[in-house]
């Protein structure tokens, strides 16, 4: 069996202010072999569900054709030369791996480049165009994608991974791979049905109405002719008319059960959209929950408004703000994305004080920037953490750990979310001796610092991630949709 694998990853963020060019894509989960064939080196197998691919691949004594796996930093639409140059660098290597028996591709689903609100229905049509209509394309998507029409039709299977954090691409992989194998040993057919559910926002896995809703999505795969169920989050910082939630169920073409397991399976996740939501406090009502609890910590608070893996600058000074406006002691943040300052700080040198503008540089989504006197506590220059979901280790560039009032301050020159607590410790933070700790994240975090958290805060701020999402910013959405209109409502 001959199969070719390749990949590209990048959730678009609509309203961001951060460029994307192809430059954002080399990076460490760059793969790029010097030619496909059967042995891929053995740095494609550190690539989410692409090594899964290639490993399952060689396993079964099948002859994989690896391409381009390329990913970046969310950010606004990529540069359009750039994408196009990525997208045909993979279809150029998928025509000289021809013929092929089946096609797996590990995606996003919210990629957007200027002139392309879909590149992954794009990408699917054109592999689609090369490999005629009997071959196997199978992709695996991030659950935040914002699934098509485009995608469901090109495709033979979409699989996201069902977990936020994302901690099963693996597993997801690995069921993949085996449609396909069944696909083309002629075991099965597949088709994609989708269900669209009118709802925008982030849904935490981690709790107990979606931990409910994902148990049914697997107890649904086990029924006759359902081949895989994956609920698509949706990205809702894109802006088109299929942007939000949806549930995608891939079934035997002759399966009259799928579209209304689909239906249902929609229902259930729309009535969970609250409970992430309101998760959600202002910095001030959760630093007087702190201030008023005896307990003595670390309470971790997430700046889920200024994740630099939602497109966020990471640069925002909301919450660093009101710290150091209410005395706050015993605090430390991590990290703000500011070169600039990055690069006084080593100027400036260990021990020594200066006067420092911080932040609040991307944007009005970043607050205004903290000026004041710092006081450099340590540098680096080799700090890498890891990203529970794929193992991969990320360098955060050149780093500084600042004390500014009581708030020791972690800012990089590498924009990046906020993983693992070697950001913090790497520099000398003590975090048993913290009394809270600020990470600018959404929910990746959670897997490193839930252990070790006496109480997890999420904190909504004006940020580029807010919430509170503004309809005047949308110009092509669907509506109604939740939760902008009250109307709205699932079928």
């Amino acid at each position: 069996m001959n199969i070719f694998v390749a990949g590209m990853m990048m959730e678009t963020n609509a309203f961001s202010a951060i460029p994307c060019t192809r430059d954002s894509f080399v990076n460490p989960m760059y793969y790029r072999p010097e030619r496909t064939g059967p042995d891929p080196e053995p740095a494609a197998y550190d690539q989410f569900g692409y090594r899964t691919f290639l490993r399952l691949a060689r396993e079964r004594g099948y002859r994989a054709h690896a391409s381009l796996h390329a990913f970046a930093e969310p950010a606004a639409p990529c540069r359009q030369e750039d994408y196009e140059g990525l997208r045909d660098e993979i279809l150029t290597d998928l025509r000289a791996a021809m013929p092929v028996d089946m096609v797996l591709l590990m995606l996003h689903g919210a990629q957007m480049a200027h002139g392309y609100d879909d590149c992954e229905g794009d990408i699917i049509e054109k592999v689609r165009e090369i490999v005629g209509p009997d071959v196997f394309i199978g992709v695996e998507l991030d659950l935040h994608g914002n699934v098509t029409a485009r995608m469901a039709e090109a495709s033979n299977a979409l699989v996201a991974c069902l977990l936020y954090p994302h901690t099963d691409f693996d597993e997801r992989g690995e069921q993949l791979f085996d449609l396909g194998e069944r696909f083309v040993r002629g075991e099965i057919r597949t088709r994609n049905h989708i269900q669209r559910v009118p709802m925008l926002g982030l849904f935490y896995t981690t709790l107990p109405q979606m931990e409910a809703v994902n148990a049914a999505v697997l107890a649904a795969e086990r029924q006759e002719g359902i081949h895989s169920v994956s609920l698509m989050h949706g990205f809702p910082w894109a802006d088109h008319p299929e942007v939000g939630a949806a549930v995608v169920v891939v079934a035997e073409p002759g399966q009259a059960d799928a579209p209304g397991l689909a239906c249902d399976l929609g229902r259930r996740f729309f009535a969970a959209r609250e409970e992430t939501r309101s998760l959600r406090k202002p910095i001030d009502t959760i630093l007087d929950e702190i201030a008023a609890s005896s307990a003595a910590g670390p309470f971790v608070i997430a700046d889920v408004a200024d994740n630099a893996g939602g497109g966020a600058g990471a640069d925002s000074t909301f919450i660093l703000r009101r710290l150091i406006e209410r005395g706050v002691e015993d605090a430390a943040l991590a990290m703000i994305w500011d070169p600039i300052a990055v690069d006084f700080a080593h100027q400036a040198g260990i021990g020594n004080r200066l006067n420092l503008r911080l932040g609040g540089k991307t944007g009005p989504f970043a607050g205004l920037p903290v000026d004041g006197e710092a006081t450099v506590i340590a540098l680096a220059d080799d700090i890498e953490q890891e990203d529970p979901a794929g193992g991969l280790m990320f360098g955060i560039g050149r780093a500084a750990l600042l004390r500014i009032g009581g708030v020791e301050v972690v800012i990089n020159s590498v924009r990046q979310q906020v993983y693992d607590p070697v950001c913090l410790t790497a520099l000398g933070v003590d975090l048993s001796a913290a009394r809270i700790i600020v990470v600018k994240s959404t929910q990746h975090f959670y897997e490193r610092f839930a252990p070790l958290a006496a109480k997890i805060y999420y904190c909504e701020t004006p940020g580029s991630l807010t919430l509170d999402f503004d309809p005047a910013r949308y110009k092509r959405l669907q509506r109604p949709i939740w939760p902008i209109d009250a109307d709205a409502a699932p079928a």
